[in-house]
């Protein structure tokens, strides 16, 4: 059995995504069972019907074939960051202090608890999604850079998702998570990299975005941003800064969604906003959680209150996140299912906030009070049309608190978008947090109850083993 690291191979891309581009010369099973039945043909005839969704490697190798895909990897990532209820985006969110389950599955209590295992089925198949999104873009960059290698924005575009999902796994896991390769023959298992491995293979993919895509505004700033975000994971403040410094403040890039056969649901709705969710935003979760349903108003965070119950339903009186909703800031999300809507995977905004917090480790009060300034700036011009009260008072007088307003301020910025459990998790690592004092922590919320852990990350599935050089995490360390 190969590992789950690297379950997706040629044979095994889903043909949804790519039968408009490809010969339609393949037999269905309810075509084949109907010769059968007319002029009859044997058992083994029938079982060896070519499965329509299951495509050969032959059937790829040309530039209609690594079009497809490409569409297949795009759909892959989208799945794996905010497609599903379990996707990065809300499982990071519940594991910090944006959500809490309201389910009454342990693979999504115990991760809201701080209390993990590695067998956990439900946080398993997020584990799989991110590996095959990163495997179908490799896939993807192999074959269109060999039947297509003058489609570079193409090929670009691929090595920016791929590095966005190196990074999802480096912010998410513990340290030794192993990466391994398939060709749809032959699996190579990989060796279990450290955290810093992850984050600097991410590096390497987003330098190779940057040297491919030319002029195209999108994935040129996407990928810096991209690179700004990794760089920070790493601690190089200044590189972090220098990476993000030509991205403009309206810059936007975000997974688009539908709802129909051929679409990818919202998964932010599906987990926080949908009846008999399972799951439910989080507010001053476990002492040391953010207020992210404020009672002063707050375009950043618009919420309302509803009668929804929680899968769980102990849960009652749910509010909507309507940041999740596809009239962002607007109210027609509530008590109907519409899966529509975006969620920002990058944008101009988090490329300032990564400029000021490398500017904030000059350490000095003039440092700060400019910090203070563009904080202000930017909630004034940050969201077109809906600008943020300023903060109040002046700037703070010492590291510690400049640093906790700048995370407080990413944290509603970048509310639901994935960010948050990399953010707290730096805060231990770079600035010498305790985690006590950053994760919920103390006795958890009701209608639950029970005192929280000690986990900062996710452990590495127990299906990896499968691959003979993993064993289980190196450290579970931030």
């Amino acid at each position: 059995m190969s590992p789950i690291s690297s379950q997706l191979s040629l044979k095994s891309m889903n043909s949804r995504h790519l039968r408009s581009s490809l010969p339609h010369r393949l037999l269905t099973g309810a075509a084949a069972l109907s010769m059968c039945l007319f002029s009859g043909c044997s058992n083994s005839e029938f079982l060896a019907v070519t499965d329509p969704d299951i495509l050969n490697p032959e059937d790829i190798e040309t530039a209609a074939g690594a079009a497809s895909l490409r569409l297949g990897a795009l759909s892959r990532f989208v799945t794996a960051f905010d497609g599903g209820g379990d996707a990065f985006t809300v499982v990071t969110g519940n594991l910090a202090d944006e959500l809490r389950s309201s389910d009454t599955f342990d693979g999504r209590i115990l991760p809201n608890r701080r209390f993990m295992n590695d067998n956990l089925p439900e946080m398993t198949g997020t584990y799989l999604n991110l590996h095959r999104a990163r495997t179908a873009a490799s896939n993807a960059i192999t074959v269109t850079t060999r039947v297509a290698p003058a489609q570079t924005l193409n090929i670009g575009e691929l090595y920016m998702y791929r590095a966005f999902t190196e990074n999802f796994f480096g912010e998410m896991y513990c340290s030794g998570v192993p990466f391994s390769e398939t060709d749809g023959s032959t699996t190579t298992f990989g060796d279990p990299l450290t955290t810093v491995q992850i984050y600097s293979r991410s590096v390497a993919s987003f330098d190779s975005a940057l040297a491919l895509v030319g002029t195209n505004a999108t994935l040129l700033n996407g990928a810096r941003v991209g690179k700004g975000r990794v760089l920070l994971n790493l601690g190089q403040f200044t590189a972090a800064a220098a990476a993000v410094a030509s991205v403009p403040t309206t810059f936007k890039l975000a997974s688009n969604h539908c709802f129909g056969g051929n679409c990818t649901d919202n998964g932010n709705y599906l987990a926080a906003a949908q009846p008999s969710s399972r799951y439910t935003p989080a507010n001053n979760e476990g002492i040391n959680g953010l207020n992210f349903l404020p009672a002063v108003a707050d375009p950043r965070l618009p919420w309302v209150a509803s009668t929804r119950a929680g899968f769980n339903t102990l849960f009652q009186n749910m509010p909507v996140p309507l940041k999740v909703c596809p009239s962002y800031r607007g109210t027609g999300c509530p008590g109907t299912r519409n899966t529509t809507g975006e969620n920002v995977l990058a944008d101009g905004i988090e490329a300032r906030l990564i400029e000021y917090e490398a500017r904030l480790q000059g350490k000095t009060q003039d440092d700060r009070d400019f910090v203070f300034a563009q904080l202000n700036v930017l909630r004034q011009t940050g969201i077109s049309g809906f600008p943020v009260a300023v903060l109040a008072g002046t700037a703070p007088t010492t590291d510690a608190a400049a640093v906790t307003q700048l995370f407080n301020e990413r944290a509603y910025w970048m509310y639901l978008t994935g960010h948050r459990l990399g953010d707290l998790r730096r805060l231990v690592r770079q600035y010498g947090r305790d985690a006590e004092s950053v994760f919920p922590t103390g006795e958890q919320q009701v209608p639950l109850s029970g005192p929280y852990g000690t986990d900062v990350n996710f452990p590495v599935p127990a299906q990896e083993k499968n691959n003979p050089k993993f064993t289980g995490c190196l450290d579970r360390k931030a």
